[in-house]
């Protein structure tokens, strides 16, 4: 009885530390030359970034530099209550790379 109260409790404490954890997300602007073109986009990053934007754009970039876009600069950085008013915005670039 003991070992199947301390499991239903480590199984409540796991899921309340997974639901408190709010995805998070940058918006940032990136270019590719010859033709010049621009985007903005909003992008998914790591938790841990969510706090800045310095820290965010040291993971987008490679990212983006993979498809052969440059970052230009990272505008902020938010959880999922910011998502959904960018949408429109970002058009192809939400959520892409």
């Amino acid at each position: 009885m003991k070992k199947r109260i301390l499991y239903i409790a480590a199984l409540l404490l796991a899921a309340s530390v997974s639901a408190g954890q709010a995805a998070c997300y940058a918006d940032y602007k990136a270019k590719k030359d010859n033709p010049l073109q621009l985007h903005y986009g909003v992008i998914q990053v790591p938790n841990g970034v969510c706090n800045g934007r310095r820290d965010a754009a040291s993971i987008i970039a490679p990212r983006l530099a993979n498809q052969g876009w440059t970052l230009l600069n990272v505008l902020s950085v938010f959880d999922d209550q910011g998502l959904a008013g960018r949408k429109a915005s970002a058009g192809r670039y939400f959520l892409r790379f």
